[in-house]
């Protein structure tokens, strides 16, 4: 078996089944476990003051308790991550809380659309293939891969904490846990999970892949995401104390019950509202009728540990299509480093400091001043006729860089508009998931206060702001520009997409990939970069397969007389991001069949 922490052998010996040797007198495997904290055979979060307690990387280092439990990780805190409500282990610092997966198989049953880990890796990455076993007999294989706990990347960090505990005490390495999630068959019932076995690099101490929870996503079960926003920057720099924010959100289909879906993606530490309510807005900051009060778990007030998420209890509420709502937050005591997408292209409107809850408030919302990003904030889902949800992942061009503020003329506003056309209240709703800025092959953020606004890449986010969405069903991508930009290969730029497709696919979503749109006569494009663009192009027309569909957005929009070029009566006047006429003639190119 792999290493046990001596102080707690004896209760995993106890909780554990008999191992059996393979025949052929090989490894050691198990046989089973009833559960995951049944299989737990390491130790690796310890008290501050008892460092001697744990080890999760075979050298005597560990997680320090008390700051997990300060970023609202404590022993059996509830979080959500993606969509996946987690556990963190309910055992006290020093005690058996993960396992180092080897094989072990784990009864799991339920059903879901994705199983998520929590996970980490120690030494390197760590990571091998697993089974997914179901009820009917069946089995999926499972690639999972855990980042290392302290040198691996931020862009699919579950929490990150400022200390490590070695053996002489806590000193300062930032230290992360990962959520990692892999697809399940919706229409089948899951009876266990068989954890990988990570292939030795005869190193020493060798790669390990500690498995701390495990979590299954609700499969679709009526909600779409009638609006949404990622979060980029993931930390707005701003203090705000006692303040109580009103958002506008632009709706894409309607409904007859609502729930939103509030952020602390990369938060340092726990965040929390005292108060959300929502309304269908008249203007500016004013109701129709007066905000109605959301309840998470039947409470008015949630906290939310650093980077998870929470979701409102569902609510009867029309919400109309295509329409205004204002989303309003409460913010008691003093919060600072709050997510955001910077990105509005909207008016909202906030108190000032030191006030009072004035969520609920009709046309007397105390206005001082207004800011132009979302916050908290990132989703706000619907029940209704509509069944699906198409998301927009794309970078500023999908955001809607350089349309009129206030005037929703992103891209993905005018497909909604014309999916409602065609279809009518039965029309797929619209997600738009852009972050201007966002590359297919570089993180622009590494998850610390104030590094960028152009978040995490296109590959890393999926999980979060694809896959997770409420009843997705296809994917639009229209990313690669910025990398071009950047002076990625078109080989890479490709090879990137296929890889966003591939996975996309393995969730069974329909794939639609824009063609990128001209940039002759911007400053950010020469010789060689229109030629990348070119090469990508060419191969987006023509993939053999590997997506479902594509959508000609550089056709949509270039100049007949000037391939190179967008045509001027879509140029916003930078030569790289279309008006919103430009964005209104790229929608129009989408094969709503395709979608």
């Amino acid at each position: 078996m792999k290493r046990i922490v001596l102080a707690t052998a004896l209760l995993v010996t106890a909780l554990a089944p008999p191992a059996t040797a393979a025949a052929s007198g090989g490894p050691v495997r198990h046989t089973g476990y009833g559960s995951l904290a049944a299989a737990y055979d390491n130790a690796g979060i310890s008290a501050a003051g008892a460092p001697g307690s744990a080890d999760l990387d075979g050298l005597g280092n560990s997680f320090v308790a008390e700051d997990l439990s300060a970023a609202g990780w404590g022993p059996g805190a509830p979080v959500t991550l993606a969509g996946t409500r987690l556990t963190v282990p309910h055992t006290a610092p020093g005690a058996p809380d993960n396992v180092v997966a080897d094989g072990q198989r784990i009864r799991l049953r339920g059903s879901g659309s994705a199983l998520t880990f929590l996970v980490t890796g120690t030494a390197a990455a760590a990571g091998g293939t697993g089974t997914l076993d179901y009820a009917d007999g069946s089995t999926q294989s499972y690639t999972l891969t855990a980042p290392d706990w302290y040198s691996g990347p931020s862009d699919a960090m579950a929490v990150r904490v400022p200390r490590r505990n070695t053996p002489a005490g806590p000193t300062a390495l930032d230290v992360k846990l990962y959520a990692v999630s892999v697809p399940v068959d919706t229409r089948k019932r899951l009876a266990a999970v068989t954890l990988p076995t990570v292939a030795s690099t005869g190193g020493s101490p060798a790669p390990e892949l500690h498995v701390f929870s495990l979590g299954l996503r609700p499969k679709p079960s009526g909600w779409t995401a009638s609006w949404s926003t990622a979060i980029d920057d993931g930390l707005a720099p701003y203090q705000w104390t006692d303040r109580t924010l009103r958002m506008v959100e632009h709706t894409s289909v309607g409904g007859n019950r609502v729930r939103v879906r509030l952020d602390n993606a990369y938060g340092p530490g726990p965040l929390t509202v005292g108060h959300t309510t929502i309304a269908v807005r008249a203007s500016g900051p004013d109701p129709v009728a007066k905000p109605v009060t959301l309840t998470f778990g039947g409470k008015q007030q949630v906290t939310m540990p650093a980077g998870g998420q929470a979701y409102s209890d569902p609510l009867p509420f029309t919400v109309p299509a295509d329409r205004d709502l204002l989303v309003s937050l409460y913010l008691p005591g003093t919060v600072q480093f709050a997510p955001m997408h910077s990105q509005g292209l909207q008016d909202m409107y906030s108190t000032n400091d030191g006030g009072v809850d004035d969520a609920a408030d009709g046309s007397e919302f105390p206005v001082n001043n207004l800011f132009g990003f979302w916050t908290v904030l990132s989703g706000v889902d619907v029940t209704g006729p509509s069944r699906s949800t198409v998301v927009a992942l794309g970078d500023s061009i999908t955001d809607g860089y350089a349309s009129t503020v206030n005037g929703n003329q992103r891209w993905p506003n005018y497909l909604a508009q014309r999916l409602n056309a065609r279809y009518g209240p039965k029309a797929p709703a619209v997600a738009n998931e852009g972050i201007s800025g966002n590359r297919v092959l570089t993180d622009a953020f590494n998850g610390l206060p104030n590094t960028g606004t152009a978040g995490v890449k296109a590959t890393a986010r999926l999980d979060r702001d694809v896959l997770s969405q409420s009843g997705v069903r296809t994917v639009v991508v229209l990313e690669g520009i910025n990398d071009v930009n950047s002076d990625s290969s078109a080989a890479d730029v490709i090879a990137g997409l296929k890889q966003i497709a591939a996975t996309a696919h393995s969730y069974r979503l329909r794939v639609v990939v824009g063609t990128l749109t001209p940039t002759a006569g911007c400053g950010c494009t020469n010789p060689a970069r229109a030629a990348a663009r070119d090469t990508i192009n060419a191969f987006i027309r023509d993939n053999g397969g590997a997506f479902d569909a594509v959508a000609d957005f550089d056709a949509a929009v270039r100049d007949p007389a000037n391939p190179q070029a967008m045509l001027a009566r879509y140029d916003s006047g930078d030569h790289l991001h279309p008006n919103g006429a430009g964005y209104r003639a790229m929608a129009d190119a989408i094969d709503l069949a395709s979608l």
